[in-house]
């Protein structure tokens, strides 16, 4: 029995291991627009790409479709998701508001020019993102701030709603970094929000992180068509 459970959970970490990788080649393939909006997603051709198992595919598909970048289309099966401007702008309501509660959180924290700190090196990383054109990077360093931010704050639960958005977040800044003057303007708006909060001023703070949501889903609406 010991050696069959042992047997089963090497097979199981093999396995989730690969459908990661899967996973993430599967997300950055959509981000950079590999895969664009409307594309079907046949599952022969992406086992032939990404040489790995039907199984694997599918899993990864349903993975994809839960974190919403990929729908099931009757008679067509899996296609990448066409965000709209009405879901765009619901996503970014739904993140003005929450992002805004943890900034002023971490404002009115007794940590606040330690989390401050923190978030400033976030920033370095964002602005070296956009130095060497590495929107990888600049995705990456943006979650972390922004996960810092409602964590430092003790918004976990806040955190967890957007984290279930975090693709359609990510599909949203992926648009709007790409905008012309975002390198500068973005960086801008975030370092506004980290001032508030060393100054330990959480109207500033949270007035700042509505502003910078907002500037970002104008540049967003504006570059979705329907």
């Amino acid at each position: 029995m010991g050696s069959m459970v042992a047997g089963t959970l090497r097979v199981e970490r093999e396995s989730k291991s690969l459908r990661e990788m899967t996973l993430d080649k599967m997300r950055r393939a959509i981000l950079d627009q590999h895969f664009k909006p409307g594309d079907r997603l046949v599952e022969r051709e992406l086992c032939e790409q990404l040489a790995v198992s039907r199984s694997v595919v599918r899993e990864v598909l349903r993975h994809l479709e839960a974190e919403g970048i990929v729908e099931i289309v009757p008679n067509r099966g899996p296609i990448v998701a066409v965000l709209t401007r009405s879901q765009a702008r619901q996503i970014y309501e739904v993140r003005g508001y929450l992002e805004a509660l943890a900034a002023r959180g971490c404002a009115e924290s007794p940590d606040a020019p330690a989390v401050a700190d923190l978030l400033d090196a976030k920033l370095q990383r964002i602005a070296q993102g956009y130095a060497i054109k590495d929107t990888a990077l600049i995705l990456v360093a943006t979650a972390e701030f922004y996960e810092r931010m409602f964590l430092a704050s003790g918004q976990e639960i806040a955190w967890d709603i957007v984290s279930a958005l975090y693709m359609r977040i990510t599909h949203l800044r992926s648009i709007t970094i790409a905008t012309p003057g975002r390198s500068t303007n973005g960086p801008e708006e975030m370092q506004r929000i980290v001032a508030a909060i060393r100054a330990r001023d959480g109207e500033t703070a949270f007035q700042a992180s509505l502003t910078h949501v907002e500037c970002a889903k104008k540049l967003a609406l504006a570059e979705i068509s329907t």
